[in-house]
């Protein structure tokens, strides 16, 4: 990962930094929103920093709020957590390829530091894995300064939102606040019809479901989406792939 030397002084890891620096402060006034509600929720400083450390997912944190407060089962909790965070099973399988070289212990902090937010411009720059070494540290080189900068921005945010979570009113609405920074994330990666319309998909499926239990709307919707891409993206020719990845 980004600790060590010949991934942190190489070229891309500047390149991926630079990357998700516009996208900094919509994640870190997502992480001030979460960081708030934690402790708004009940929870105690320590259980909040803990949380937020260990899980770093916003969604997945904001669902198993409410079920913590209300003294659910844990199996509850961690069925609405996985159904929240089930699109990164799709995530996973798709950057497979791309670190599978690497050590078990790598491969689990790429997972870790990964989010939507990097997994969309990773792979938005590198449409297809590495061939040799020497591709496979640019690539992961990418990936690491990407990952330090989502997650040094949500981390920071977060903690800064327990600390003053004591000091700012409920009446702020910063629920709806953190939505509108999603929002504006989602509106600038949408750079292509075809995300613009799974996008509308996804949106709609997960309001027409939004009655199923354990957050599984979003889930539907996720699939609603990945369900229409795969209909309607026209897969590339082996000879425009062979020249994409050179």
């Amino acid at each position: 990962m980004f600790w060590r030397r010949a991934i942190h002084t190489h070229p891309e890891f500047g390149v991926g930094m630079r990357a998700m620096l516009p996208q900094a402060p919509g994640v870190a006034a997502w992480g001030l929103m979460t960081g708030v509600a934690m402790l708004k929720s009940g929870m105690s400083v320590f259980e909040a920093v803990l949380m937020t450390l260990l899980v770093f997912a916003g969604s997945s944190q904001l669902a198993a709020i409410p079920l913590l407060v209300a003294g659910a089962p844990a199996w509850v909790i961690l069925a609405a957590g996985f159904c929240v965070n089930l699109r990164f099973v799709v995530f996973s399988l798709h950057l497979r390829p791309y670190l599978m070289h690497l050590p078990l212990r790598q491969r689990l902090a790429h997972g870790y530091l990964t989010t939507d937010i990097s997994y969309v411009l990773f792979t938005r720059r590198f449409p297809h894995p590495g061939r040799s070494a020497a591709e496979h540290l640019v690539q992961e080189a990418y990936l690491s300064g990407n990952c330090l900068v989502n997650w040094g921005s949500w981390m920071l945010a977060s903690l800064v939102g327990i600390a003053l979570a004591n000091f700012i009113p409920t009446s702020w609405g910063l629920g709806f606040a953190g939505i509108l920074c999603l929002l504006g994330i989602l509106c600038s990666l949408a750079s292509t019809r075809l995300r613009v319309v799974s996008a509308g998909v996804a949106g709609v499926a997960a309001v027409l479901a939004y009655a199923l239990p354990l957050k599984l709307n979003i889930v539907v919707a996720i699939a609603a989406a990945v369900l229409l891409c795969l209909a309607l993206e026209k897969p590339q020719p082996p000879a425009a792939q062979g020249r994409a990845t050179t």
